[in-house]
This record gives C-alpha cells, structure tokens and sequence, in this order.
C-alpha cells in the first residue's frame, strides 16, 4: 500500500478514536474544555479525511487535462483544513464565554484528565509518523494533519492541567480560561498552515535553500545560464531556464548536455520536472 495513504488512514483511524472519548468524557464532565478538545477532534478528523483523499488524488500521474500533475490538491486540502480549524477555534470561544456565563460546575474530572493525557500521547505518536512520512514524501497534505496533531498534543495536556488544577482548587473559572487559550494556539496554528499552503497556489518560487542548491549545481559545471524560474504544485517541484551553449555545438550535444543537467538536479531535488530551452551563447 502507498506510504502516505497509509498513514493518511492511521490518522484518520485515531481521530476517531479520540473523538469518542473526548465526547464521553466531556458530557460526563460537563467541561468546556474537554467539549473543545472533542471539537478539535472532530476538526482533525474531517482534515485527516481530507488529506486523505488529497494524498490518492494527487499521486496520479499527469494526464491531459492536468499536464502538470495533480500535486496542488495537497495545497487545495491544507487551505481547507486550515480553514476548518479556525472555524473550530472560534467555536470553542463561544463555549467558553457561554461557559464563563452560566459558571456551571465541571464533575468527574478525573476522566477528563486522563482521556486528556491519553490523547496527547495518541497524537504523539501519529503526529510523528505523519511527520515522518510527510518529509520523507514532501506532502504537504500530511505536513497539514502532522501539525494538526501536534498542536491537539499542546492542547491536550493544556486541558488535562488545567482540569489538574481545577481538581485540586476548586477554581471552576480556570476550565473556560483553559480552552480559550487552547483556542488562540489553535487560530495561530490555522494562521501559518494557512500561508504554507496557500503560496504554491499562487506559483510562488521554490524555497530560496532549493534554489541555491540548483544554482549551486549549475555553477559547478560550469553551466551559462538565465531566466531561471521555479514553482511548486503540491510534492512535485518545477525548474525552467535558459541554457547559453556555443552556436556550433551539435544538436545531439546539445540534448546530451542538457540531460546530464538534469539528472544532476535530480539527484538533489526530489519530484523535480526540469525544462530547459536552448539559445547561442551570444544570442
């Protein structure tokens, strides 16, 4: 099976797991923080479904209505989820001020806390093989659920100490407070996947590190070159540029050159498409 479908299901397989233990220990509790952590959830598993989804659909080849690929589906699904956990933040707010309004008591805390911790741990440990897939394949839609995960681990045991102090306090007020401050993490994460995903879309360069790694590559070997341009859709990376060769070089030498070129590239970029046009030198 696919690398990154699998782990794309692992993810999707744990949510909802925590989901359901979230929600039972939030309506025992009658916490709001535990109530948004479950809200949380039930945000990553709709992105873990959707990275899901982008990770199969991307992975096709180029076919003639998509020449470039379907990469950018990873880019679409990470706008999205970033969306979806902003949408999950502001709702977590609203019951947290309803919360602080009503000041009903939270009970059975000690479910909560350990739901809570047993959460954090979960999502350790996928967060971490999301993360380690995601760079070995460089997918952006799995970079997007990793990090998700990652910040529900911050989150989680920000609500299990809280409902700690809670516990051994009396202080009901600190359960709002707690998920409001799990919510504003949450908006700063939508914040930054938000940007992450959205530039490529726009065609925006490669990293500038990759980019002296192909300038680097091409001055090595003595290569005369310019109108260097490169873009991103999804995993796959594009490099275009003007090769300057002698006017007298051979067609055939002239193709050779340019495929020593970029199998060069390739070994140090990977999911790279290189196209390069071919001028005289004082043209």
């Amino acid at each position: 099976m696919n690398k990154k479908i699998s782990v794309a299901r692992l993810s999707i397989a744990s949510n909802t797991l925590l989901i359901i233990l979230k929600l039972i220990a939030g309506i025992m509790s009658g916490s709001v923080s535990i109530i948004s952590e479950a809200i949380h959830s039930m945000m990553d598993l709709l992105a873990a479904i959707i990275a899901y989804f982008a990770v199969r659909i991307s992975d096709h080849p180029a076919d003639e209505r998509h020449p470039y690929g379907h990469g950018k589906y990873e880019n679409v699904s990470g706008v999205i989820e970033a969306l979806l956990i902003f949408i999950a933040a502001i709702w977590i707010i609203f019951e947290a001020i309803q919360k602080l309004l009503t000041k009903e008591p939270s009970e059975f805390l000690g479910v909560g806390i350990i739901v809570m911790f047993f959460s954090a741990i979960v999502n350790t440990i996928v967060s971490r093989r999301l993360y380690k897939v995601a760079k070995e394949t460089d997918s952006m839609a799995l970079e997007a659920d990793a990090l998700h995960l990652k910040t529900d681990v911050l989150t989680s045991l920000g609500v299990a100490v809280g409902l700690s102090l809670i516990y051994l306090t009396g202080l009901q007020i600190l359960d709002p407070i707690v998920a409001i401050l799990v919510a504003l993490m949450i908006i700063r994460e939508s914040y930054f996947l938000l940007l992450r995903a959205y530039r490529p879309l726009l065609d925006s360069a490669l990293d500038i590190s990759e980019i002296q790694v192909i300038d680097q590559i091409l001055k090595d070997n003595h290569v005369e070159y310019h109108g260097l341009k490169t873009r991103k859709s999804g995993n796959y990376k594009f490099v275009e540029f003007h090769l300057e060769l002698d006017p007298e070089a051979k067609i055939i030498d002239a193709h050779n050159f340019c495929d020593e070129i970029e199998d060069l590239l390739k070994t140090k970029l990977d999911y790279l498409t290189v196209t390069i046009h071919v001028e005289p030198i004082n043209h």
